[in-house]
């Protein structure tokens, strides 16, 4: 399944929105054994569970409310005719996208930094024009980018504390530059270090990357709190998976997770 789930508190309860707008990739039955591990896990909700795939008439007002002020325009060239371009060099910008091809639509961007402290990696910085240029809203296969649909659904929702992994920091300046755009208000980030291989490859991209063991959720959910800079006891190894989670959320402190963007597992 394309995408992840991630919990929101919402009006005092919490809500579990499933991010699978990439329905093509999305395998059968993802959903359901993802549900299943976090409930393994401790992981709680008392609100919906939100899909984005039933919210698209919110990323279509939003897309309207761009293009109806100029900022959108549409882009015919396929990954192949960009290359290995990194920054979208503007090809359609300024002229109408090629007859009979799929079109994106893409955000115009303008030159400027976008500064921000993030709560564990400190000040960040990044001028969106110079690093990636104009980017996709609305594929050419009419699915709606992630950084939309995650920009008009945490708005929605009130979110104002987002953490998550340090592989979408440099993805966070576009959020940011859209939500400034929309007039939305800007929520408080935090990017946590990701796994890596030795070699600095994405964990969960390698050949160790196995499914978590519900039968084994306690060891595993402590050796994360270890990896977040706390220091479990030996006490909590024959606790119950609730009184791990109590005594996590009791010694929390942002401040002890590492300040760097991964960690290496070299065993």
């Amino acid at each position: 399944m394309a995408g992840y789930l991630d919990a929101r508190a919402h009006h005092g309860r919490w809500l579990l929105r499933i991010e699978d707008l990439d329905r093509p990739r999305e395998v059968a039955g993802s959903a359901a054994a993802i549900l299943r591990t976090l409930e393994a896990f401790g992981f709680e909700w008392d609100g919906e569970l939100v899909r984005q795939r039933d919210r698209t008439l919110h990323y279509v007002s939003a897309l309207e409310s761009l293009r109806s002020r100029g900022l959108t325009f549409s882009c015919s060239c396929s990954r192949m005719r960009l290359g290995d371009e990194h920054r979208y060099p503007g090809t359609c910008r300024t002229r109408p996208p090629a007859e009979g091809l799929p079109a994106a639509i893409r955000l115009r961007v303008e030159p400027g930094r976008i500064v921000f402290s993030d709560r564990i990696q400190g000040l960040y910085r990044q001028d969106v024009s110079a690093a990636v240029g104009d980017f996709i809203l609305e594929r050419r296969d009419h699915i709606f980018a992630y950084v939309l649909a995650v920009v008009v659904d945490d708005a929605a929702y009130g979110v104002n504390h987002i953490v998550r992994g340090a592989d979408l920091l440099d993805n966070t300046p576009r959020q940011i530059y859209l939500q400034r755009l929309l007039g939305f208000a800007l929520p408080a980030y935090a990017h946590v270090p990701v796994l890596t291989e030795p070699d600095d490859t994405k964990l969960a991209k390698s050949r160790r990357s196995v499914p978590l063991d519900a039968d084994s959720a306690l060891p595993q959910l402590l050796a994360v709190f270890s990896l977040l800079g706390l220091e479990p006891p030996g006490s909590l190894a024959s606790a119950s998976i609730a009184e791990a989670w109590a005594w996590a959320i009791g010694s929390w402190n942002i401040n002890r997770v590492p300040k760097r963007l991964n960690v290496r597992v070299t065993d």
